[in-house]
């Protein structure tokens, strides 16, 4: 490997020949060797670095064009378009545990976009601090990046994958509203209700989470960038905040602005924690919908046997035949996975101490994986479970006839404390409801075939 010596207010380094990186990014590299190749900062905060960099050129054109002269911010923005295209993503190697403002990720971005944008210019027009990160700090850009990633990963990802899963349910809902079922609370039998109310529980728990998230991306659309490095704005100049949010605004149309108060943009994370706890809440619904389905599915002979859903690969190397609801096994698995980044995003936004919040790093890294993962989730959950749930009326039909909470409907005729006997003795000697009422004396079998209807329970009738 060939290497070209790079310098910064520091000396003299040694860097990669083949990378655009310079001397700041080489240093981080160096001296964080921890989770290297593997915990990387996310491609959608360096994807946000391209979008933000590119903006602030064309707000810094705008307000400053003595400084950002036409031809330094072309040859900038092309080498932007490429860190957004994912073009340049081997240049940026920094791992997420750095220093906890993302410092070094802002460098990795201005020495990349500067090295890339002079050789596409063909002569060395741009500087990573003094041009590419003109009017900025990596106290600003980084809350940005974050807020950026964070908006387009719950807006293009997370709601859409939600709305895939919700339009299934719908579908279910509709073909499954007359196949009436034993309810179940406490894990234990209760009154009827059919499998269509049961799934529209189900949908609306999707529909709610996803109303919470989408509450959740106007405070996030509030933008730090022109607080530079503690929130006064200190060399940026007169109207470039406004400017910069409206570029990313038009570059990913998401309705971005500048952030009212920059010293609450710089030092807290209270959006990010509210949006995580929309996806939070998200993630809890799948946990339950998923533990419903494999209840539901479990058997295929020896368990409720309710319905049935796809077999997607062998489920033992030892048991031939075997079949898992393995669909349901990894939505819960992201489930927890998305409720402890929940607990480490949670404990890093309540450090942010004076003008600063440094733990930004971890903040992205969980944020991004729990929206990331989620979405994947619930993609192949509805692609390869929930498509293809078909109900097992005559399982159905089976237990609800066999359940003692059926004796429900008989309280307005014999009373609570007389319908408790009944179900007892039914329970006791094996017996139909039926039997042990007229047994007991409450009922002639001609009455109990008038009022006793288990289908109609499911109705409120």
């Amino acid at each position: 490997m060939t290497y070209r010596i790079e310098h910064d207010s520091m000396g003299e380094v040694r860097v990669p020949g083949d990378k655009y990186w310079g001397a700041q990014t080489q240093r981080s590299h160096e001296n964080f060797p921890i989770g290297a190749g593997v915990e990387t900062m996310p491609a959608e905060i360096i994807h946000a670095f391209g979008i933000l960099k590119k903006a602030a050129a064309l707000a810094n054109r705008a307000v400053q064009p003595g400084k950002m002269t036409g031809e330094k911010c072309a040859a900038l923005c092309a080498a932007a378009d490429e860190v957004i295209a994912g073009k340049l993503s081997a240049h940026f190697p920094l791992v997420v545990w750095q220093t906890g403002s993302g410092t070094q990720s802002n460098m990795n971005a201005n020495e990349v976009i500067a090295a890339r944008g002079n050789e596409i210019a063909g002569e060395k027009l741009l500087h990573p601090n003094d041009d590419v990160n003109m009017s900025q700090s990596s106290n600003d850009t980084f809350p940005t990046a974050l807020h950026i990633a964070a908006v387009c990963a719950l807006s293009d990802r997370l709601i859409p994958a939600s709305e895939g899963l919700i339009g299934v349910f719908k579908r279910l809902e509709t073909e499954n509203d007359d196949a009436v079922k034993s309810g179940r609370t406490h894990l234990m039998d209760a009154v009827p209700i059919t499998f269509g109310q049961e799934i529209s529980g189900w949908r609306a728990s999707l529909e709610r989470d996803a109303q919470m998230i989408r509450l959740a991306l106007e405070p996030l659309c509030g933008l730090a960038l022109g607080g530079t490095a503690v929130g006064t704005g200190l060399n940026a100049p007169q109207g470039f905040a406004e400017r910069a949010a409206a570029e990313i605004a038009a570059i990913t149309g998401k309705p971005f602005v500048t952030a009212g108060n920059k010293f609450h943009a710089l030092t807290s994370r209270d959006e990010i924690v509210f949006a995580h706890g929309a996806v939070k809440a998200l993630a809890c619904d799948m946990m339950k919908i998923a533990n419903d389905v494999r209840w539901l599915a479990s058997g295929p002979r020896c368990g409720l046997g309710e319905i049935t859903i796809p077999e997607n690969e062998p489920g033992s190397s030892i048991m031939p035949g075997k079949v898992n609801p393995t669909q349901c096994e990894q939505a819960t698995m992201v489930a927890v996975q998305v409720m402890g980044n929940d607990a480490a995003i949670s404990f890093a936004a309540s450090q942010g101490n004076f003008e600063l919040n440094v733990f930004l790093p971890v903040i992205a890294y969980n944020f991004l994986q729990s929206t990331r993962l989620l979405s994947e989730s619930i993609l192949a959950f509805t692609q390869r479970c929930a498509a293809g749930i078909r109900a097992n009326r005559d399982k159905m039909r089976e237990n609800l006839a066999r359940s003692l909470m059926l004796v429900t409907a008989l309280n307005p005729h014999i009373g609570y404390e007389n319908a408790a006997k009944t179900a007892k003795l039914a329970y006791r000697e094996d017996i139909s409801l039926k039997e042990a009422c007229v047994r007991l004396g409450y009922m002639t079998p001609e009455r109990f075939d008038e009022i006793f209807h288990p289908e109609q329970m499911a109705y409120g009738g």
